[in-house]
C-alpha cells in the first residue's frame, strides 16, 4: 500500500512488477470526452458493482499516441459470470479466452477478466504454443502476460489515471515496441505476435525493439502451426491497416513473407509483379486511411493475380484453351493458398469473379460490352484492370484499354455506338435446319454466343 502511496504521489517512478506506476490526469493526455459512450456505460456499471474496471489495450496506447481509437476493450476483476447479469445485452464467448461481449446502442465493448500466465505441462503443445488461456489472476499478472508493453496500459475513466505496471508509457514516449518477458518464448506462446509486431511498427510509426525482432526470422517457420482460419484474420487487419506497403516490405526483411504467404516472393520476383503489387497496396492504404471502403477479396486478388497469369500463359503455351486454362490456373492458385489461409468462400467468390472478368475487357464489339457493364462486380474488375494496365502489364494499343471502358461507361448512347470495334467474336455456329430445336417465331431457340478469346 505504502508503496502504491508513493507512485501515485511521483508518477513515473518506481519499478514495474506488482506495482504500478501511476499517472495522474496532468501527466498524460487521455481524458473522459475521448471514450464512446459505451466504454463510459460499462466501465462506470461495473465499478458501481464494486468491481475493479479500466479501459485497456491498444485503445489506451491509441489515445496516448493522438490517435483516434477504433474500439474500446475494458480489463476487470469480476468474472465472466459476475459480468453478465449487469447488463441486459451481454453475452459470454469464447473457450480458450472466455469474455464477455456488451451491446450498448451499436457499439459492442470486450470485457474481459484479468488473466495470470498459464501453467502446467498440458498449458502448451511442443512448440511452445499456449493452448489455454483462462486462468484468472490480478491486474499485474494480467499486464505481464499481455504482449508488448505499449499495449499493457490501463485507464480508469473515473480517476482519469493510466497504470503502467511494465514500462508502456516510457516506450511510447521513445516510440519503441518491445515485447513483454524472453522474447523467445513470448513468439513461441502465441507466433502471431510475430506478425502483431511487424503490423504495429507500420502503423504506429515506432520501432521494434533489438532484442524483441532478433529471434522473428530464426521463429517463422512456427506460423506453420497457427491455424489457417486465425492467420487469415490477422493477415487481413495487416493488409487493412491502411501502411500495407510499409508492412510487406517489414515482413520481407524479418523472413516472415514465406510463413505468411507463401506465393508472395514468387509474385515479387516476377518482372511486373513488384510494381502491380506496389500499386494496389498504395491504392488499398489510400483508401483506408480516407475512411472508404476496402474489399478483402479485391487485396487478395491482387495478391495473388501475377500467379495466376503465370500458370494461365503456361497452359495456353501448352495448346490450352484459353478461357478454361484460365479457370484452372485460378483453382490451382486458390488450393495452394488454401493450405496456408483459409480465405472464407464468400472472399473467394469475388476473387474468382474478379479474374474471370478480365478476358471480358478484352470484348470491345456488339452487345457484350453493355452486358459487362450490367455485371454486379464490373467496377471491381474495372478497378482490378486499370491496376493491369498502370503497372505496365499491357503493351500497344491494349495499354489503354482501361481508359476506354471508363469512357464507354460515361459516354451517351451515340458515343457509345461510334466507339464499338467491328466484331472480332467467333463467327455463330448455326443449326442445320430440321435438327435440334425448332425456332419460333421471336427467335427463341437461337444459340448463346461462344465466349470469345482474350485478344
Amino acid at each position: 500500500m505504502i508503496r502504491r502511496l508513493f507512485a501515485r504521489l511521483l508518477p513515473g517512478k518506481g519499478k514495474a512488477g506488482d506495482t504500478a506506476r501511476v499517472y495522474g490526469r496532468h501527466d498524460h493526455p487521455i481524458r473522459q470526452t475521448a471514450l464512446s459512450p459505451g466504454a463510459l456505460q460499462v466501465t462506470r456499471r461495473l465499478q458501481e458493482a464494486g468491481f475493479k474496471a479500466f479501459i485497456v489495450g491498444g485503445a489506451v496506447r491509441d489515445l496516448l499516441l493522438g490517435i483516434v481509437p477504433k474500439d474500446f476493450d475494458i480489463a476487470t476483476d469480476a468474472r465472466p459470470e459476475d459480468v453478465k447479469p449487469l447488463f441486459r445485452r451481454a453475452f459470454l464467448i469464447g473457450r480458450r479466452f472466455r469474455l464477455v461481449h456488451v451491446h450498448v446502442g451499436a457499439e459492442t465493448l470486450e470485457v474481459s477478466t484479468f488473466r495470470a500466465a498459464q501453467t502446467g505441462d498440458d498449458a502448451t503443445d511442443e512448440h511452445g504454443r499456449l493452448l489455454s488461456d483462462n486462468v484468472y489472476g490480478s491486474q499485474a499478472e494480467d499486464a505481464a502476460r499481455r504482449d508488448f508493453t505499449i499495449n499493457a496500459l490501463y485507464f480508469d475513466p473515473a480517476t482519469e489515471e493510466v497504470w503502467d505496471f511494465v514500462g508502456g508509457v516510457a516506450d511510447i514516449r521513445s516510440r519503441r515496441l518491445k515485447l513483454i518477458g524472453p522474447p523467445t518464448t513470448r513468439f513461441r506462446e502465441d507466433p502471431v505476435r510475430m506478425l502483431r509486431a511487424v503490423r504495429l511498427a507500420a502503423k504506429l510509426g515506432v520501432a521494434i525493439e533489438p532484442k524483441t525482432a532478433a529471434p522473428i526470422s530464426k521463429l517463422a517457420s512456427l506460423m506453420a502451426n497457427v491455424p489457417p482460419a486465425r492467420l487469415f484474420d490477422e493477415m487481413q487487419k495487416l493488409l487493412l491497416s491502411g501502411h500495407a506497403v510499409e508492412t510487406v516490405k517489414s515482413l520481407r526483411t524479418h523472413g516472415l513473407s514465406h510463413g505468411l504467404l507463401p506465393l508472395l516472393d514468387v509474385i515479387l520476383e516476377q518482372p511486373l509483379g513488384q510494381r502491380f503489387i506496389d500499386l494496389a497496396l498504395a491504392n488499398t492504404d489510400a483508401r483506408v486511411r480516407e475512411d472508404r471502403g476496402v474489399s478483402p477479396g479485391f487485396l487478395f486478388a491482387t495478391l495473388l493475380w501475377h500467379e495466376v497469369l503465370s500458370t494461365w500463359n503456361a497452359a495456353i503455351a501448352r495448346g490450352d484453351k484459353p478461357i478454361p486454362a484460365l479457370f484452372e490456373a485460378m483453382d490451382k492458385v486458390l488450393e495452394r493458398q488454401a493450405k496456408q489461409i483459409a480465405i472464407p468462400r464468400r472472399f473467394e467468390a469475388t476473387i474468382k469473379e474478379i479474374w474471370a472478368l478480365q478476358p471480358r475487357f478484352m470484348q470491345r464489339s456488339g452487345q457484350r460490352p453493355y452486358r459487362l457493364l450490367e455485371h454486379p462486380r464490373y467496377r471491381a474488375a474495372w478497378d482490378f484492370l486499370a491496376l493491369r494496365c498502370e503497372s505496365g502489364e499491357f503493351e500497344g494499343e491494349l495499354a489503354g484499354v482501361a481508359d476506354w471502358w471508363e469512357r464507354f461507361a460515361d459516354a451517351p448512347h451515340a458515343e457509345r455506338e461510334a466507339m464499338l470495334r467491328p466484331d472480332e467474336g467467333p463467327t455463330k455456329k448455326r443449326r442445320p435446319r430440321g435438327r435440334g430445336r425448332k425456332r419460333d417465331e421471336g427467335g427463341e431457340g437461337a444459340t448463346p454466343e461462344s465466349e470469345p478469346t482474350p485478344e
